[in-house]
């Protein structure tokens, strides 16, 4: 099993959960983050007052695949949430080891 955690511009994320749903993934988690990378934030006016905003407005997405769907998902994601320009994200990749439903106790692929 693969755990896909996805940072993606904030007006993108329909765009990326419809593409998934349309290929079966239909399971995952949303948080509203702020971040930067290369971006590096902007400078902004408000009230006649030039400010910088470091941190901006993102969407962390995370789901857990079973192996066979990563490259599947991750290649679903790119054409989804790509825009081409600087900002778009990033998306990581990682083993999970196990998990467990915890209303039933199932284990592992019959948990996802």
């Amino acid at each position: 099993m693969k755990k896909i955690e996805v940072i993606l511009k904030p007006f993108k994320l329909d765009d990326v959960r419809e593409a998934l749903s349309e290929i079966g993934i239909t399971g995952m988690t949303v948080t509203e983050v702020k971040g930067f990378g290369r971006q590096k934030g902007h400078t902004e006016l408000y009230r006649g007052a030039e400010y910088v905003v470091d941190f901006l407005p993102k969407v962390k997405l995370e789901l857990v695949v079973r192996g066979e769907q990563m490259e599947q998902c991750v290649e679903t994601i790119i054409g989804a949430a790509r825009t081409g320009k600087i900002g778009d994200g990033k998306i990581f990749v990682s083993d999970v080891e196990r998990v467990i439903r915890i209303r039933t106790s199932e284990e592992d692929e019959d948990a996802i």
